[in-house]
């Protein structure tokens, strides 16, 4: 243990991680050395003697839905390793757009998801995390604060997650990184993981010039390994990780941290009260969300009995946002020769199912004009370096044919909404 502040300095260590002092001297190093100040060591008891208590409560809550989960799928060890069955998930809160919006309006799915976990190495690898980060957060800013940020960030997980749904920009590799194909459902406490990850990178920025030597390597730029990895892990998970939900918890925590007053470890301040009834009010927020979830969870797993339903707007959508992305390419050829990712987005509106004969019969009409639009291209004379900023239209029989499609598009879409989506709002 260290004798300077309290920290407890693991075998063969030269010094503490936390203030830096040296754990033995020679007689030459104790005459050169100059033990850390007051405040440091101030700093470090403080910090390290604060209580943990909410992130052992959060833990606790964490795993106590997860049996819950676990015994309404059966208890079966296959789906411990595998996933939860989707009706479950649903049941218990997980985010899906179509249940928050008109007519189900089931708004708790925002608050919801953070608690529950799709399987076990899931919830084993968010819990450790929040072991090792959640201590960290609470110490620093007290249990208040912590609660807060664990609340906010977690929302703003679920709300990037739920505005990211756009299978017209999930084209690209960073498309599909940031942006989902489907409205499948969504769950997990890593967006506010992130977002405790965002507010020790930005309080270790904020603070480096006074903050122990142990900190400073712990906090700030010290947290920038760890986000690139996970960030690196998500982008070779896309499709099955939700990146936009890690993103939005890691930038709502950054911003908590750049505007929330740090209150330094013996401080008083006038602003506790305030904090303790924002403490109180997330907290009551996570209550009335699971309350809500109880007491519609019987509608709620009626609405996930019927999956076909479901999957059939969902290809709808798949479709059509296919379909938009090819004829934004072609109009971006037509008028401005871009021809970047011409390819996938060709394949991706080819490889999506059509919902009807009509809808088939558009997209090859419409994949006929961009093949015709992207050979003009490749073909035209490139314009003068001192010729007019706005390019002349690439062909004008294409951009009227395009025109005609768009207006005959435009009528089937309007009808096959009716038809494809009104289903799954019942």
């Amino acid at each position: 243990m260290c004798r300077s502040c309290g920290a407890i300095v693991g075998a063969g260590e030269s010094q503490c991680a936390v203030c830096g002092a040296p754990t033995s001297l020679t007689p030459e190093q104790l005459r050169a050395y100059r033990p850390a100040d007051r405040e440091t060591i101030k700093f470090a008891r403080a910090v390290l003697s604060r209580p943990y208590i909410f992130t052992i409560v959060l833990l606790i809550a964490n795993l106590f839905v997860f049996m819950l989960m676990w015994h309404s799928s059966g208890m079966t060890s296959q789906v411990l390793w595998t996933s939860f069955p989707e009706n479950v998930l649903i049941a218990y809160g997980a985010k899906l757009n179509y249940l928050i919006d008109a007519p189900n309006n089931q708004w708790w799915r925002f608050i919801t998801p953070m608690f529950i976990h799709v399987n076990l190495p899931h919830v084993l690898v968010n819990m450790y995390s929040l072991w090792i980060v959640g201590p960290y957060v609470e110490k620093l800013y007290g249990s208040a604060k912590f609660i807060v940020f664990w609340v906010l960030t977690g929302i703003a997980g679920v709300v990037a997650s739920y505005l990211t749904v756009r299978p017209n920009l999930a084209v690209t590799s960073i498309g599909r990184f940031l942006f989902k194909n489907l409205d499948v459902p969504s769950a997990g406490a890593s967006g506010a993981l992130f977002g405790l990850v965002g507010v020790l990178f930005v309080f270790g920025i904020k603070f480096r010039r006074e903050l122990p030597e142990g900190f400073k390597r712990a906090f700030g730029t010290g947290m920038l390994p760890i986000i690139v990895i996970n960030l690196f892990i998500g982008f070779v998970g896309r499709g099955i990780i939700d990146n936009a939900a890690h993103l939005g918890g890691l930038l709502s925590g950054a911003a908590l941290a750049t505007v929330v007053e740090y209150r330094r470890p013996g401080e008083r301040r006038g602003m506790a009260m305030a904090w303790r009834i924002l403490q109180w009010f997330a907290l009551a927020l996570v209550v009335v969300g699971f309350y809500q979830t109880a007491r519609n969870f019987n509608h709620s797993a009626q609405l996930a009995l019927h999956p076909m339903l479901s999957q059939q707007s969902q290809a709808f959508y798949a479709f059509a946002g296919a379909m938009d992305a090819a004829k934004q390419k072609t109009n971006a050829i037509i008028q401005e020769r871009d021809v970047r990712d011409v390819d996938a987005i060709a394949q991706r509106a080819l490889e999506a199912p059509a919902p009807d004969a009509r809808g088939a019969e558009l997209r090859q009409h419409l994949l006929s004009i961009l093949a015709k639009a992207t050979s003009a291209a490749a073909t035209a004379t490139p314009p003068p370096d001192n010729g007019p900023r706005r390019l002349p239209v690439l062909d004008d029989k294409l951009a009227a044919e395009m025109q005609e499609w768009q207006q005959q598009y435009d009528e089937w879409l309007r009808q096959a909404v009716q038809k494809y989506t009104t289903i799954t709002s019942k």
